[in-house]
């Protein structure tokens, strides 16, 4: 059951001194190798809840909570919140502050220990991702969860400000490469805005991107999203090659590379940053055919 939200004022939301006072209750101190930035304010988060187009009904997965200051935005908007946290204190820590600060709420939070790259089932089915992820992993952990969870039907998250160009790039631009190509497989994607740096303890050295998603189809096709993505990485390990040259290597030699890519209706000429995702399945559909195709004397 969805509980209305309460008339008046907004709850509120932690500021940087929140923050640093649940921070030291557990003696932790943001970390780089954990990507860790915790948001310190509370117009960012109602910033980004708002972005997120949540439905008091559905489910949402966060990742990397942290101290849960997005956590307490999203409850207030969500039915549910199902929270993957890789750092066991901070995992421990976030289910007793959600008590304190909503504890009405307190029952609608999750709190999975795990690691968003190797999760593979939740408590409960979500329907939206919404998360601040960190920075060196950003890329492979969306993938993942797009891959593992079909019920993602929509999101926001926030990743580092170069790599929302690279997962919003359309085929063409300078920022297209293997996140661009690989996230349109399962959704159409979109910038929705900068956040800077001063909302966040510590202050990370670059500007931060939102970057919203919509659950699609992927293209028809006979091959394999494997097949499909194995193009795509040997199109895009040698950019400057044409696809005759670059595919050589996956398709066995330059021949057969350009026998698939004429199949597919793609010049061998050009490069595979000017292809859409729907190109490089007809790559790889081709490959499978002509390689399953029974040998001719």
């Amino acid at each position: 059951m969805t509980i209305p939200p309460a008339a008046g004022p907004p709850a509120p939301l932690f500021g940087a001194a929140d923050i640093r006072r649940l921070a030291a209750e557990v003696d932790i101190r943001p970390t780089k190798t954990l990507g860790q930035n915790f948001v310190i304010d509370g117009n960012t988060i109602r910033r980004i809840v708002v972005a997120a187009n949540l439905g008091a009904d559905e489910t949402v997965l966060e990742v990397g909570p942290g101290l849960g200051s997005l956590t307490l935005g999203l409850l207030d908007a969500a039915e549910r919140v199902v929270a993957v946290e890789i750092d066991p204190v901070l995992a421990g820590k976030l289910p007793g502050t959600i008590a304190q600060w909503r504890p009405e709420r307190a029952a609608a939070l999750d709190v999975v220990l795990k690691d968003a790259l190797r999760v593979t089932e939740l408590p409960h089915q979500p329907t939206a991702l919404v998360a601040n992820l960190p920075y060196n992993v950003a890329v492979p952990v969306v993938l993942n969860l797009l891959e593992r969870f079909p019920s993602l039907r929509h999101g926001l998250v926030m990743v580092q400000d170069e790599v929302a160009d690279r997962l919003a790039a359309p085929p063409g631009s300078k920022t297209y490469g293997v996140p661009s190509v690989k996230a349109a497989w399962y959704s159409s994607m979109s910038k929705a805005g900068v956040i800077g740096m001063n909302v966040f303890w510590p202050a990370p050295k670059i500007a931060s991107g939102l970057v919203r998603f919509t659950r699609r189809e992927p293209p028809a096709t006979t091959a394999t999203r494997e097949q499909v993505f194995a193009v795509i990485d040997a199109a895009f390990a040698q950019r400057r090659k044409t696809l005759r040259a670059a595919l050589a290597g996956w398709a066995g030699s330059p021949v057969l590379a350009e026998q698939a890519l004429r199949t597919a209706g793609v010049d061998p000429t050009a490069r595979g940053e000017v292809l859409d995702i729907g190109a490089f399945a007809r790559i790889a559909e081709a490959r499978a055919v002509a390689a399953d195709a029974p040998a001719t004397n």
